[in-house]
């Protein structure tokens, strides 16, 4: 545990040792950017991975002194764009001057497109663990084998032992293809994460979006290890076809030379997709994504798993019997669809206090201070019950109110009102392609 903690550090360390060398070298826009990039990553450390104080102050006092080095830097480069380079004598330099000095300073397109993207890396880890997702044990070995361990065993892969450099996740909706990729951004965190949808990559200008394209994949060379995930990577590179636009074809066109084209090394870079309907993929992405892996509807055992994980430390009666049985009781859920017949049964107390006509007093912990017990706190009971009261939750005061705890009855209505969203047809051109194509997950 106490190695994952300097990872961010040492990423940090690693960009501002680079922003010193291209800082020596009088290349300084790049010397700038990786001043901030680094800084941003010991902001992260601060936040998220420091325990001590004094680790806190120190890492402080580097980010102070490397943002006034970057605010210098800054001042010398806008004062350099303001001067145009002059000859002897007071006049425009020639055409071959100007050339050179353009080269020089950083394309000003590239500048922009980064800068675009630059909201797609992932700063802060989502904190889902491997742990976290129930089941799905070979899809998150897979995972492991393709970012973990070539990062923390690179000797491992040498000659013509290579990790994946392409995943593809799919399977129906809800059953964790982007909760797992959560959970690669954060095991992988010595790693650059890049996330990206349409709406990142697709430009109403004509050019521009196949330049971004290409700009994701500069940028994840230049910060690798990275990863680049594309969720619903169905609406970016579906099969082409003559009836559909130059700049959607355009597209597909940069993805596929940049993933695996002539002249581009993406040593480091892996790509992980996620789609509902694979077989919309173009037939040349598809051989794309090396490793294809089905990620099917949970098992019983992973369902009771999902209720144990999604109810969490909420006030509740079931014992483990009650959940397994709830695991076998919902066949053909997803785990998004068991997600929300828990959370509509953690919403049962609350109706029971909204309809009840009469509360009894009973003893539990005061709302002031858990550790101390009182006697005269509401809860919602049936007319007959010993020591009932006729009254509304509006003749409740807002302190006195003890909540029941949700039960195995509470779940058994929520379970009776919620129906899966996946059917059997989609379900079965699923499997078909995964037989065809791809690898349970």
């Amino acid at each position: 545990m106490k190695m994952k903690e300097v990872q961010p550090v040492n990423k940090a360390i690693e960009l501002v040792t680079k922003a010193t060398e291209e800082d020596k070298n009088k290349n300084y826009e790049e010397a700038l950017r990786c001043y901030e990039h680094g800084v941003e990553y010991f902001l992260h450390a601060i936040k998220y991975e420091a325990t001590s104080d004094k680790a806190k102050d120190s890492i402080r006092s580097k980010c102070v002194q490397y943002l006034d080095r970057a605010e210098k830097l800054k001042q010398y480069l806008k004062k350099k764009e303001g001067k145009k380079p002059v000859k002897e004598g007071g006049k425009s330099s020639d055409k071959n001057s100007d050339d050179k000095s353009s080269d020089e300073d950083e394309d000003p397109d590239k500048k922009k497109f980064q800068s675009q993207l630059q909201e797609g890396i992932v700063m802060e880890s989502p904190n889902v663990k491997w742990e976290d997702v129930a089941g799905l044990d070979k899809a998150k070995d897979s995972l492991k084998e393709a970012v973990i361990l070539p990062v923390k065993f690179p000797h491992l892969f040498t000659g013509k032992r290579k990790p994946w450099k392409g995943i593809l996740l799919f399977g129906p909706p809800g059953t964790g293809k982007s909760f797992l990729a959560k959970a690669v951004a954060t095991e992988a965190n010595n790693s650059t994460f890049f996330t990206v949808s349409s709406s990142n990559l697709v430009s109403k200008w004509l050019g521009e979006s196949e330049k971004l394209v290409k700009n994701l994949f500069l940028m994840a060379r230049e910060h690798k290890p990275s990863i680049i995930f594309i969720d619903e990577v169905d609406a970016l590179c579906s099969s082409r076809s003559d009836n559909e636009s130059e700049s959607a074809r355009r597209i597909k066109t940069e993805f596929l030379v940049q993933m695996q084209g002539v002249g581009n090394d993406n040593e480091g870079v892996l790509v992980l997709g996620a789609t509902n309907i694979p077989w919309a993929l173009d037939s040349a992405i598809r051989r794309r994504f090396e490793k294809r892996i089905y990620i099917p509807l949970p098992e019983a055992p992973a369902r009771s798993h999902m209720f144990d994980l999604h109810l969490g430390t909420t006030p509740h009666s079931l014992t483990d019997k009650d959940i397994k049985e709830l695991g076998m009781r919902t066949e053909g859920y997803s785990g998004a669809d068991i997600s929300i017949v828990v959370r509509d049964a953690l919403m049962q107390p609350v109706r029971k206090v909204q309809n009840a006509t009469h509360f009894r007093r009973v003893r539990g912990p005061s709302r002031d201070n858990p550790d101390v017990m009182v006697d005269d706190l509401l809860t919602p009971c049936s007319p007959g019950a010993p020591g009932a009261i006729e009254m509304t939750w509006i003749d409740v005061p807002g302190d006195k109110l003890l909540e029941p705890i949700v039960s195995m009855s509470d779940m058994l209505m929520s379970l009776s009102n919620t129906k899966p969203t996946i059917n059997d047809d989609d379900l079965k051109r699923l499997q078909a392609f995964a037989d065809d194509f791809g690898v349970e997950g």
